[in-house]
Protein backbone atom coordinates (compact mmCIF):
# COMPACT_ATOMS: atom_id res chain seq x y z
CA UNK A 1 0.00 0.00 0.00
CA UNK A 2 1.38 3.54 -1.11
CA UNK A 3 1.84 5.99 1.41
CA UNK A 4 -0.79 8.68 1.87
CA UNK A 5 0.36 11.47 4.05
CA UNK A 6 -3.35 12.88 4.10
CA UNK A 7 -4.84 9.94 5.36
CA UNK A 8 -6.64 10.79 8.98
CA UNK A 9 -5.45 7.28 10.67
CA UNK A 10 -1.89 5.79 12.20
CA UNK A 11 -2.26 2.08 12.35
CA UNK A 12 0.48 1.45 15.24
CA UNK A 13 1.51 -2.63 16.13
CA UNK A 14 0.39 -2.16 19.73
CA UNK A 15 -2.89 -2.37 18.26
CA UNK A 16 -3.96 0.97 18.86
CA UNK A 17 -5.56 3.35 15.84
CA UNK A 18 -4.36 7.23 16.12
CA UNK A 19 -6.60 9.63 14.01
CA UNK A 20 -5.84 13.07 13.39
CA UNK A 21 -8.93 14.92 13.43
CA UNK A 22 -7.96 17.71 11.62
CA UNK A 23 -6.73 15.42 8.66
CA UNK A 24 -9.66 15.17 5.25
CA UNK A 25 -11.83 11.95 5.95
CA UNK A 26 -11.31 12.26 9.93
CA UNK A 27 -14.98 12.10 10.59
CA UNK A 28 -15.68 9.75 7.83
CA UNK A 29 -12.67 7.53 9.31
CA UNK A 30 -14.59 7.59 12.69
CA UNK A 31 -17.96 6.30 11.57
CA UNK A 32 -15.78 3.52 10.18
CA UNK A 33 -13.87 2.04 12.56
CA UNK A 34 -16.23 2.67 15.54
CA UNK A 35 -17.98 -1.09 14.72
CA UNK A 36 -14.50 -3.08 15.54
CA UNK A 37 -12.73 -0.07 17.91
CA UNK A 38 -13.07 1.38 21.12
CA UNK A 39 -12.10 4.84 22.47
CA UNK A 40 -9.89 5.46 24.82
CA UNK A 41 -8.15 9.06 24.81
CA UNK A 42 -9.37 12.22 22.98
CA UNK A 43 -7.43 14.97 23.73
CA UNK A 44 -7.88 17.88 21.10
CA UNK A 45 -5.79 17.04 17.72
CA UNK A 46 -5.15 13.23 17.81
CA UNK A 47 -7.59 10.67 19.12
CA UNK A 48 -6.32 7.01 20.18
CA UNK A 49 -8.55 4.04 19.70
CA UNK A 50 -7.90 0.73 20.66
CA UNK A 51 -9.05 -2.36 19.15
CA UNK A 52 -9.29 -5.32 21.97
CA UNK A 53 -10.53 -8.90 21.32
CA UNK A 54 -14.20 -7.94 22.51
CA UNK A 55 -14.64 -5.17 20.01
CA UNK A 56 -13.08 -7.28 16.99
CA UNK A 57 -15.80 -10.76 18.43
CA UNK A 58 -18.58 -7.55 18.43
CA UNK A 59 -18.02 -6.74 14.88
CA UNK A 60 -17.71 -10.38 13.97
CA UNK A 61 -21.10 -11.02 15.57
CA UNK A 62 -22.38 -7.84 13.55
CA UNK A 63 -21.58 -9.31 10.21
CA UNK A 64 -18.03 -7.64 9.49
CA UNK A 65 -15.51 -10.35 8.48
CA UNK A 66 -11.70 -9.56 8.73
CA UNK A 67 -11.37 -8.38 4.89
CA UNK A 68 -13.87 -5.71 5.95
CA UNK A 69 -11.47 -4.27 8.86
CA UNK A 70 -8.85 -4.70 7.05
CA UNK A 71 -10.67 -2.80 4.23
CA UNK A 72 -11.41 0.12 6.67
CA UNK A 73 -7.43 0.45 7.59
CA UNK A 74 -6.39 0.37 4.09
CA UNK A 75 -8.97 3.33 3.00
CA UNK A 76 -7.58 5.57 5.65
CA UNK A 77 -4.30 4.67 6.86
CA UNK A 78 -1.66 7.19 6.21
CA UNK A 79 1.06 4.94 6.62
CA UNK A 80 1.75 1.29 5.09
CA UNK A 81 0.28 -1.27 7.53
CA UNK A 82 2.03 -4.22 8.57
CA UNK A 83 0.61 -7.68 7.62
CA UNK A 84 1.46 -9.07 10.90
CA UNK A 85 -1.49 -6.77 12.32
CA UNK A 86 -3.80 -7.44 9.88
CA UNK A 87 -3.51 -11.32 10.74
CA UNK A 88 -3.72 -10.45 14.43
CA UNK A 89 -7.13 -9.14 13.72
CA UNK A 90 -7.64 -11.84 11.64
CA UNK A 91 -6.63 -14.59 13.98
CA UNK A 92 -8.88 -13.14 16.55
CA UNK A 93 -11.86 -12.75 14.87
CA UNK A 94 -11.58 -15.83 13.83
CA UNK A 95 -11.88 -17.04 17.46
CA UNK A 96 -15.55 -16.18 16.77
CA UNK A 97 -17.60 -19.01 15.53
CA UNK A 98 -14.96 -21.97 16.17
CA UNK A 99 -17.16 -22.93 19.20
CA UNK A 100 -20.71 -23.53 18.40
CA UNK A 101 -23.70 -24.00 20.64
CA UNK A 102 -26.17 -25.97 18.94
CA UNK A 103 -29.93 -28.10 20.05
CA UNK A 104 -28.89 -31.86 21.04
CA UNK A 105 -29.65 -34.15 18.72
CA UNK A 106 -33.19 -35.93 19.24
CA UNK A 107 -34.48 -33.27 21.13
CA UNK A 108 -37.14 -30.70 20.92
CA UNK A 109 -37.10 -26.76 19.93
CA UNK A 110 -36.02 -25.32 22.92
CA UNK A 111 -36.21 -28.11 25.24
CA UNK A 112 -33.82 -31.17 26.86
CA UNK A 113 -30.22 -30.63 26.56
CA UNK A 114 -27.85 -28.05 24.34
CA UNK A 115 -24.69 -29.33 22.42
CA UNK A 116 -21.32 -27.51 23.04
CA UNK A 117 -19.02 -28.29 19.66
CA UNK A 118 -15.98 -27.18 17.73
CA UNK A 119 -14.28 -28.89 14.77
CA UNK A 120 -11.29 -28.38 16.75
CA UNK A 121 -9.77 -31.02 18.98
CA UNK A 122 -7.23 -29.24 20.92
CA UNK A 123 -10.33 -26.58 21.55
CA UNK A 124 -12.63 -29.33 22.88
CA UNK A 125 -9.73 -30.42 24.86
CA UNK A 126 -8.84 -27.20 26.58
CA UNK A 127 -12.77 -26.91 27.05
CA UNK A 128 -12.71 -30.19 29.06
CA UNK A 129 -9.71 -28.91 31.00
CA UNK A 130 -11.16 -25.90 31.96
CA UNK A 131 -12.23 -26.40 36.28
CA UNK A 132 -14.60 -23.79 36.00
CA UNK A 133 -16.54 -25.40 33.31
CA UNK A 134 -16.83 -28.61 34.89
CA UNK A 135 -20.21 -28.42 36.48
CA UNK A 136 -22.02 -27.72 33.80
CA UNK A 137 -20.49 -29.99 31.12
CA UNK A 138 -20.97 -33.20 30.18
CA UNK A 139 -18.25 -35.12 27.43
CA UNK A 140 -20.12 -36.47 24.51
CA UNK A 141 -19.29 -38.12 21.24
CA UNK A 142 -19.48 -34.22 19.48
CA UNK A 143 -18.17 -32.45 22.10
CA UNK A 144 -20.13 -31.10 25.64
CA UNK A 145 -23.78 -31.61 26.38
CA UNK A 146 -25.08 -29.44 28.63
CA UNK A 147 -28.49 -28.23 30.32
CA UNK A 148 -30.26 -25.09 28.97
CA UNK A 149 -30.45 -23.45 32.14
CA UNK A 150 -26.48 -23.51 32.05
CA UNK A 151 -26.56 -21.92 28.21
CA UNK A 152 -25.74 -18.42 29.53
CA UNK A 153 -23.12 -19.35 32.38
CA UNK A 154 -20.90 -21.48 30.07
CA UNK A 155 -21.24 -18.66 27.39
CA UNK A 156 -20.20 -16.15 29.66
CA UNK A 157 -17.24 -18.34 31.09
CA UNK A 158 -15.93 -19.30 27.94
CA UNK A 159 -15.65 -15.96 26.62
CA UNK A 160 -13.59 -15.05 30.10
CA UNK A 161 -11.03 -17.72 28.43
CA UNK A 162 -11.14 -15.84 25.19
CA UNK A 163 -13.54 -17.89 23.12
CA UNK A 164 -16.60 -16.23 21.98
CA UNK A 165 -19.54 -18.73 21.65
CA UNK A 166 -21.92 -18.45 17.96
CA UNK A 167 -24.82 -19.29 19.86
CA UNK A 168 -26.58 -21.40 17.25
CA UNK A 169 -29.30 -23.43 19.65
CA UNK A 170 -33.24 -23.09 18.70
CA UNK A 171 -35.14 -20.03 20.08
CA UNK A 172 -38.62 -20.73 21.96
CA UNK A 173 -41.19 -18.46 19.40
CA UNK A 174 -43.19 -17.85 22.68
CA UNK A 175 -47.11 -17.47 22.76
CA UNK A 176 -48.62 -15.51 19.71
CA UNK A 177 -49.80 -12.10 19.96
CA UNK A 178 -51.01 -10.22 16.61
CA UNK A 179 -48.65 -6.70 16.82
CA UNK A 180 -48.42 -3.94 13.92
CA UNK A 181 -47.21 -0.32 13.82
CA UNK A 182 -49.92 1.83 12.47
CA UNK A 183 -49.70 5.10 11.19
CA UNK A 184 -50.95 7.53 12.03
CA UNK A 185 -51.11 7.40 15.18
CA UNK A 186 -53.89 7.37 17.61
CA UNK A 187 -52.99 10.74 18.77
CA UNK A 188 -53.36 11.89 14.94
CA UNK A 189 -49.52 12.68 14.47
CA UNK A 190 -48.90 11.04 11.39
CA UNK A 191 -45.42 9.12 11.75
CA UNK A 192 -43.14 6.59 9.64
CA UNK A 193 -40.28 4.07 10.95
CA UNK A 194 -37.05 5.98 9.99
CA UNK A 195 -34.85 3.52 7.91
CA UNK A 196 -32.44 3.39 10.57
CA UNK A 197 -35.11 2.07 12.82
CA UNK A 198 -36.21 -0.76 9.97
CA UNK A 199 -32.52 -1.80 9.69
CA UNK A 200 -31.59 -2.08 13.57
CA UNK A 201 -34.55 -3.95 14.43
CA UNK A 202 -33.98 -6.44 10.78
CA UNK A 203 -30.72 -6.84 11.86
CA UNK A 204 -31.26 -8.48 15.16
CA UNK A 205 -33.38 -10.66 13.73
CA UNK A 206 -30.82 -11.51 10.48
CA UNK A 207 -32.45 -14.39 8.34
CA UNK A 208 -34.58 -16.05 11.61
CA UNK A 209 -32.03 -18.87 11.29
CA UNK A 210 -29.70 -20.40 13.85
CA UNK A 211 -27.16 -17.42 15.41
CA UNK A 212 -30.27 -14.61 15.45
CA UNK A 213 -32.67 -13.29 17.07
CA UNK A 214 -30.49 -12.04 20.12
CA UNK A 215 -28.04 -8.95 20.13
CA UNK A 216 -27.98 -4.86 21.14
CA UNK A 217 -29.02 -1.80 18.81
CA UNK A 218 -26.81 0.95 19.87
CA UNK A 219 -28.04 4.31 19.00
CA UNK A 220 -27.81 7.88 20.44
CA UNK A 221 -30.80 8.89 23.24
CA UNK A 222 -33.39 10.85 21.03
CA UNK A 223 -32.99 8.62 18.00
CA UNK A 224 -35.80 6.51 18.69
CA UNK A 225 -34.59 3.70 20.49
CA UNK A 226 -38.49 2.93 21.82
CA UNK A 227 -39.16 2.76 18.04
CA UNK A 228 -36.52 -0.11 17.32
CA UNK A 229 -38.16 -2.22 19.94
CA UNK A 230 -41.59 -1.86 18.39
CA UNK A 231 -40.72 -2.59 15.23
CA UNK A 232 -38.94 -6.14 16.05
CA UNK A 233 -42.33 -6.97 18.44
CA UNK A 234 -44.04 -6.36 15.05
CA UNK A 235 -41.32 -8.80 13.38
CA UNK A 236 -41.78 -11.16 15.93
CA UNK A 237 -45.54 -10.85 16.90
CA UNK A 238 -45.01 -12.49 20.16
CA UNK A 239 -45.58 -12.30 23.74
CA UNK A 240 -42.74 -9.88 25.65
CA UNK A 241 -41.38 -8.52 28.62
CA UNK A 242 -39.78 -4.73 28.55
CA UNK A 243 -37.09 -4.29 31.23
CA UNK A 244 -36.50 -0.55 32.13
CA UNK A 245 -34.64 1.56 34.02
CA UNK A 246 -38.10 3.33 36.13
CA UNK A 247 -42.09 3.94 36.18
CA UNK A 248 -41.51 7.16 34.31
CA UNK A 249 -40.16 4.92 31.71
CA UNK A 250 -42.57 2.28 32.02
CA UNK A 251 -45.20 4.66 31.27
CA UNK A 252 -43.38 6.07 28.48
CA UNK A 253 -43.56 2.39 26.95
CA UNK A 254 -46.91 2.08 27.65
CA UNK A 255 -48.04 5.34 25.90
CA UNK A 256 -46.45 4.77 22.96
CA UNK A 257 -47.55 1.05 22.49
CA UNK A 258 -50.66 2.82 22.57
CA UNK A 259 -50.38 5.50 20.00
CA UNK A 260 -48.40 3.71 17.62
CA UNK A 261 -49.36 -0.09 17.90
CA UNK A 262 -52.73 -1.81 17.51
CA UNK A 263 -52.49 -3.31 20.95
CA UNK A 264 -55.09 -2.09 23.64
CA UNK A 265 -55.03 -1.30 27.40
CA UNK A 266 -55.72 -4.92 27.85
CA UNK A 267 -52.88 -6.53 26.20
CA UNK A 268 -50.43 -3.88 28.30
CA UNK A 269 -49.23 -4.19 31.66
CA UNK A 270 -47.40 -2.67 34.25
CA UNK A 271 -45.38 -4.45 36.81
CA UNK A 272 -43.65 -1.93 39.31
CA UNK A 273 -43.84 -1.20 42.93
CA UNK A 274 -47.34 0.33 42.42
CA UNK A 275 -48.63 -2.05 40.20
CA UNK A 276 -48.27 -5.89 39.21
CA UNK A 277 -49.75 -7.16 36.48
CA UNK A 278 -48.67 -9.79 33.81
CA UNK A 279 -49.80 -9.44 29.76
CA UNK A 280 -48.89 -10.33 26.47
CA UNK A 281 -46.79 -7.30 26.99
CA UNK A 282 -45.29 -6.43 30.27
CA UNK A 283 -43.07 -3.31 31.33
CA UNK A 284 -41.13 -4.19 34.67
CA UNK A 285 -38.45 -1.98 36.41
CA UNK A 286 -34.83 -3.12 36.89
CA UNK A 287 -35.46 -2.02 40.33
CA UNK A 288 -38.52 -4.28 41.40
CA UNK A 289 -37.31 -7.07 39.46
CA UNK A 290 -33.86 -6.83 41.69
CA UNK A 291 -35.75 -6.27 44.75
CA UNK A 292 -35.23 -8.51 47.78
CA UNK A 293 -35.99 -8.52 51.55
CA UNK A 294 -32.65 -8.39 52.76
CA UNK A 295 -28.93 -9.25 51.44
CA UNK A 296 -29.66 -12.99 52.06
CA UNK A 297 -32.93 -13.65 50.27
CA UNK A 298 -33.99 -14.52 47.23
CA UNK A 299 -34.84 -11.98 44.38
CA UNK A 300 -39.08 -13.05 44.70
CA UNK A 301 -39.71 -10.83 41.35
CA UNK A 302 -37.80 -13.21 38.97
CA UNK A 303 -40.80 -14.99 38.82
CA UNK A 304 -42.06 -12.46 36.36
CA UNK A 305 -39.59 -13.96 33.80
CA UNK A 306 -41.30 -17.33 34.43
CA UNK A 307 -44.67 -16.19 34.51
CA UNK A 308 -45.87 -16.63 30.63
CA UNK A 309 -44.26 -17.74 27.55
CA UNK A 310 -42.33 -14.43 26.83
CA UNK A 311 -40.77 -14.80 22.85
CA UNK A 312 -39.07 -11.65 23.02
CA UNK A 313 -37.32 -10.01 25.90
CA UNK A 314 -36.15 -6.38 25.34
CA UNK A 315 -33.63 -4.72 27.87
CA UNK A 316 -33.98 -0.79 27.56
CA UNK A 317 -31.05 1.05 28.69
CA UNK A 318 -29.06 -2.08 28.90
CA UNK A 319 -25.52 -0.44 29.73
CA UNK A 320 -27.45 -0.27 33.34
CA UNK A 321 -28.81 -3.77 33.42
CA UNK A 322 -27.86 -4.60 37.17
CA UNK A 323 -25.75 -7.34 38.15
CA UNK A 324 -28.77 -9.36 39.51
CA UNK A 325 -30.45 -9.88 36.71
CA UNK A 326 -27.48 -11.08 34.67
CA UNK A 327 -28.25 -14.27 36.73
CA UNK A 328 -31.39 -15.10 35.30
CA UNK A 329 -30.25 -13.67 31.97
CA UNK A 330 -27.81 -16.17 32.04
CA UNK A 331 -31.23 -19.06 32.25
CA UNK A 332 -33.21 -17.42 29.60
CA UNK A 333 -30.62 -17.73 26.34
CA UNK A 334 -33.65 -19.88 24.61
CA UNK A 335 -35.67 -16.30 24.21
CA UNK A 336 -35.16 -13.40 21.77
CA UNK A 337 -33.63 -10.53 23.18
CA UNK A 338 -32.55 -6.96 22.34
CA UNK A 339 -30.50 -4.63 23.71
CA UNK A 340 -30.98 -1.17 23.73
CA UNK A 341 -28.35 1.50 24.84
CA UNK A 342 -26.59 4.51 23.54
CA UNK A 343 -23.55 2.84 25.08
CA UNK A 344 -21.93 -0.05 25.39
CA UNK A 345 -19.82 1.83 28.14
CA UNK A 346 -20.42 -0.20 31.65
CA UNK A 347 -18.56 1.40 34.79
CA UNK A 348 -18.15 -1.59 36.09
CA UNK A 349 -16.87 -3.15 33.20
CA UNK A 350 -19.18 -6.05 32.47
CA UNK A 351 -19.45 -5.27 28.86
CA UNK A 352 -18.76 -9.03 28.07
CA UNK A 353 -21.39 -10.33 30.36
CA UNK A 354 -23.95 -7.88 27.62
CA UNK A 355 -22.05 -9.45 24.86
CA UNK A 356 -22.54 -13.25 26.42
CA UNK A 357 -25.62 -13.00 27.96
CA UNK A 358 -27.74 -10.39 25.59
CA UNK A 359 -25.95 -10.92 22.51
CA UNK A 360 -23.16 -8.99 20.42
CA UNK A 361 -23.56 -5.41 19.36
CA UNK A 362 -25.53 -5.94 16.00
CA UNK A 363 -26.38 -2.49 15.01
CA UNK A 364 -24.50 0.95 15.57
CA UNK A 365 -24.79 4.12 14.10
CA UNK A 366 -22.53 7.27 15.03
CA UNK A 367 -24.21 9.79 16.55
CA UNK A 368 -23.34 12.87 14.11
CA UNK A 369 -24.02 10.91 11.22
CA UNK A 370 -27.98 11.38 12.67
CA UNK A 371 -27.83 14.74 13.80
CA UNK A 372 -25.89 16.07 10.19
CA UNK A 373 -29.33 13.87 8.84
CA UNK A 374 -31.63 15.69 11.13
CA UNK A 375 -32.90 12.91 13.21
CA UNK A 376 -31.14 14.66 16.04
CA UNK A 377 -30.47 17.65 17.22
CA UNK A 378 -27.05 19.75 16.69
CA UNK A 379 -26.00 19.81 20.47
CA UNK A 380 -23.05 22.65 21.26
CA UNK A 381 -21.19 21.63 24.43
CA UNK A 382 -19.70 24.06 26.70
CA UNK A 383 -17.31 23.43 29.89
CA UNK A 384 -17.46 26.20 32.65
CA UNK A 385 -14.45 26.54 34.69
CA UNK A 386 -14.84 28.32 37.59
CA UNK A 387 -12.91 29.79 40.93
CA UNK A 388 -13.41 28.26 44.24
CA UNK A 389 -14.46 31.06 46.75
CA UNK A 390 -11.54 32.14 48.99
CA UNK A 391 -13.54 30.81 52.25
CA UNK A 392 -13.64 27.27 50.87
CA UNK A 393 -9.76 26.79 49.36
CA UNK A 394 -8.30 25.67 52.33
CA UNK A 395 -11.46 23.49 53.37
CA UNK A 396 -11.02 21.96 50.00
CA UNK A 397 -6.97 21.53 50.30
CA UNK A 398 -7.58 19.53 53.81
CA UNK A 399 -10.40 17.85 52.99
CA UNK A 400 -10.57 13.57 52.28
CA UNK A 401 -10.69 12.88 48.22
CA UNK A 402 -14.89 12.19 48.42
CA UNK A 403 -15.23 15.24 50.37
CA UNK A 404 -13.04 17.21 48.55
CA UNK A 405 -15.30 16.06 45.35
CA UNK A 406 -18.57 17.14 46.88
CA UNK A 407 -17.60 20.30 48.14
CA UNK A 408 -15.96 21.01 44.45
CA UNK A 409 -19.72 20.14 43.57
CA UNK A 410 -21.39 22.07 45.58
CA UNK A 411 -19.61 25.16 44.84
CA UNK A 412 -21.63 28.39 45.44
CA UNK A 413 -20.35 30.49 42.57
CA UNK A 414 -22.83 27.60 40.38
CA UNK A 415 -25.89 29.45 41.14
CA UNK A 416 -24.44 32.16 39.89
CA UNK A 417 -23.85 31.18 37.08
CA UNK A 418 -27.46 28.84 36.49
CA UNK A 419 -29.03 32.06 36.77
CA UNK A 420 -26.62 33.87 34.24
CA UNK A 421 -27.22 31.16 31.60
CA UNK A 422 -31.14 30.49 32.27
CA UNK A 423 -31.61 34.76 31.74
CA UNK A 424 -29.10 34.58 28.82
CA UNK A 425 -31.39 31.49 27.22
CA UNK A 426 -35.45 32.97 27.30
CA UNK A 427 -36.05 30.91 24.35
CA UNK A 428 -34.94 27.84 25.63
CA UNK A 429 -37.21 24.90 27.53
CA UNK A 430 -34.06 23.93 30.50
CA UNK A 431 -32.93 21.24 32.48
CA UNK A 432 -30.88 21.76 35.20
CA UNK A 433 -29.22 18.75 36.78
CA UNK A 434 -27.35 17.60 39.37
CA UNK A 435 -26.11 15.21 41.78
CA UNK A 436 -26.54 16.53 45.50
CA UNK A 437 -30.09 17.12 47.07
CA UNK A 438 -29.08 20.34 49.04
CA UNK A 439 -27.67 21.66 46.30
CA UNK A 440 -30.41 20.91 43.80
CA UNK A 441 -32.92 22.73 46.21
CA UNK A 442 -31.04 25.49 46.41
CA UNK A 443 -31.45 25.94 42.72
CA UNK A 444 -34.95 24.85 42.30
CA UNK A 445 -35.53 27.59 45.38
CA UNK A 446 -33.23 30.47 43.29
CA UNK A 447 -35.04 29.53 39.57
CA UNK A 448 -38.30 28.99 41.25
CA UNK A 449 -38.62 25.88 39.17
CA UNK A 450 -39.97 22.33 40.32
CA UNK A 451 -37.70 19.68 41.75
CA UNK A 452 -37.67 16.26 40.98
CA UNK A 453 -35.56 13.93 42.83
CA UNK A 454 -35.60 10.02 43.79
CA UNK A 455 -38.04 10.79 46.30
CA UNK A 456 -40.35 12.38 44.24
CA UNK A 457 -43.68 10.28 43.88
CA UNK A 458 -44.19 8.59 40.64
CA UNK A 459 -47.54 10.83 40.01
CA UNK A 460 -45.54 14.06 41.21
CA UNK A 461 -43.12 13.26 38.24
CA UNK A 462 -45.18 13.11 35.93
CA UNK A 463 -47.64 15.61 36.66
CA UNK A 464 -44.40 18.06 36.75
CA UNK A 465 -42.80 16.39 33.51
CA UNK A 466 -46.53 16.90 31.33
CA UNK A 467 -46.51 20.75 32.54
CA UNK A 468 -42.82 20.83 31.12
CA UNK A 469 -43.66 19.50 27.48
CA UNK A 470 -47.61 21.69 27.89
CA UNK A 471 -45.02 24.89 28.65
CA UNK A 472 -46.58 25.63 31.72
CA UNK A 473 -42.89 26.53 33.03
CA UNK A 474 -39.55 25.97 31.20
CA UNK A 475 -37.43 25.46 33.59
CA UNK A 476 -37.27 21.82 35.77
CA UNK A 477 -34.72 21.12 38.39
CA UNK A 478 -33.38 16.95 38.88
CA UNK A 479 -31.57 15.01 40.42
CA UNK A 480 -29.84 11.58 38.68
CA UNK A 481 -33.18 10.47 37.97
CA UNK A 482 -32.89 12.88 34.93
CA UNK A 483 -29.77 10.21 33.53
CA UNK A 484 -32.76 7.45 32.53
CA UNK A 485 -35.44 7.14 29.76
CA UNK A 486 -37.70 10.21 30.45
CA UNK A 487 -39.12 11.86 27.18
CA UNK A 488 -38.97 15.47 26.94
CA UNK A 489 -39.08 16.39 23.32
CA UNK A 490 -39.81 20.31 23.51
CA UNK A 491 -35.98 20.27 26.33
CA UNK A 492 -33.43 21.73 24.46
CA UNK A 493 -30.80 23.11 27.30
CA UNK A 494 -29.11 20.95 29.97
CA UNK A 495 -26.78 22.67 32.37
CA UNK A 496 -24.93 20.05 34.43
CA UNK A 497 -24.10 21.50 37.98
CA UNK A 498 -22.29 17.83 39.39
CA UNK A 499 -22.11 14.53 38.38
CA UNK A 500 -21.16 10.65 39.46
CA UNK A 501 -17.32 10.95 39.33
CA UNK A 502 -16.41 11.05 35.86
CA UNK A 503 -19.29 8.26 34.64
CA UNK A 504 -19.20 8.77 30.99
CA UNK A 505 -22.41 6.73 30.91
CA UNK A 506 -24.05 9.52 32.65
CA UNK A 507 -22.71 12.56 30.33
CA UNK A 508 -24.65 10.19 26.97
CA UNK A 509 -27.44 10.16 29.13
CA UNK A 510 -27.74 13.55 29.90
CA UNK A 511 -26.65 14.98 26.75
CA UNK A 512 -29.55 12.81 25.11
CA UNK A 513 -32.23 14.87 27.14
CA UNK A 514 -32.29 17.60 24.73
CA UNK A 515 -31.06 15.50 21.41
CA UNK A 516 -34.81 15.11 20.08
CA UNK A 517 -35.34 17.38 16.85
CA UNK A 518 -36.80 20.84 17.10
CA UNK A 519 -35.16 22.75 14.24
CA UNK A 520 -32.87 24.16 16.22
CA UNK A 521 -29.28 23.61 18.09
CA UNK A 522 -29.50 22.49 21.51
CA UNK A 523 -27.01 23.51 24.60
CA UNK A 524 -25.14 21.10 26.92
CA UNK A 525 -23.60 23.15 29.91
CA UNK A 526 -21.28 21.67 32.64
CA UNK A 527 -20.25 23.63 35.06
CA UNK A 528 -16.46 22.76 36.76
CA UNK A 529 -14.65 24.02 39.93
CA UNK A 530 -11.18 25.11 38.67
CA UNK A 531 -8.22 23.31 39.61
CA UNK A 532 -10.42 20.70 42.04
CA UNK A 533 -10.39 16.82 41.21
CA UNK A 534 -13.69 18.08 38.97
CA UNK A 535 -11.65 18.57 36.37
CA UNK A 536 -10.55 14.97 35.98
CA UNK A 537 -13.88 13.55 36.24
CA UNK A 538 -15.32 16.23 33.60
CA UNK A 539 -12.41 15.04 31.52
CA UNK A 540 -13.46 11.23 31.81
CA UNK A 541 -16.89 12.29 30.98
CA UNK A 542 -15.87 14.05 28.08
CA UNK A 543 -14.63 10.98 26.34
CA UNK A 544 -17.44 9.67 24.98
CA UNK A 545 -18.50 12.53 23.64
CA UNK A 546 -15.42 13.11 22.16
CA UNK A 547 -16.13 9.47 20.46
CA UNK A 548 -19.29 10.54 19.27
CA UNK A 549 -17.82 13.54 17.43
CA UNK A 550 -18.37 16.11 19.94
CA UNK A 551 -16.26 19.24 20.63
CA UNK A 552 -16.54 21.24 23.74
CA UNK A 553 -16.01 24.58 24.00
CA UNK A 554 -14.11 25.63 27.39
CA UNK A 555 -14.42 29.08 29.11
CA UNK A 556 -13.06 30.13 32.12
CA UNK A 557 -15.20 32.13 34.47
CA UNK A 558 -13.57 34.53 36.64
CA UNK A 559 -14.16 35.02 40.49
CA UNK A 560 -16.08 37.68 39.96
CA UNK A 561 -18.54 35.38 37.63
CA UNK A 562 -20.25 37.78 35.69
CA UNK A 563 -18.68 36.40 32.44
CA UNK A 564 -16.10 34.66 30.13
CA UNK A 565 -12.85 35.46 31.95
CA UNK A 566 -9.32 34.07 29.83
Amino acid sequence: MSIDPGNPLIVQSDRTLLLDVHAPGAEDARAAIMPFAELEKSPEHIHTFRISPLSLWNAAGAGFSPDDVAAVLHTYSRYPISQNILEGFSDTMARYGKIRLVGAEGEGEGEGELLLTADDTAILEEIGAAKSLDKFLQRSDKGFRLRLTDRGSVKRELIRMGWPVQDMAPLTSGEDMEISLRSPAVSGRPFTLRDYQAEAARSVLGNRGPGTGYGVVVLPCGSGKTMVGMALMALLKTNTLVLTTNVAAVHQWMEELLDKTNLDKEQIAEYTGDSKGVAPVTIATYQIITWRPDKKADFPHFKLFRERPWGLIIYDEVHLLPAPVFRVTAELQAVRRLGLTATLIREDGAEDAVFSLVGPKRYDVPWKDLESKGWIAEALCTEIRLDMPEKLKIPYAVAPPREKYRLASENPYKETIVRQLVDNHPEDYILVIGQYITQLEGLARLLKAPLITGKTPNAEREKIYGAFKRGEFRVIVVSKVANFAIDLPDASMAVQVSGSFGSRQEEAQRLGRILRPKGRNSYFYTLVSRYTVEEDFASNRQKFLAEQGYKYAIQHWGSEVGGAGE
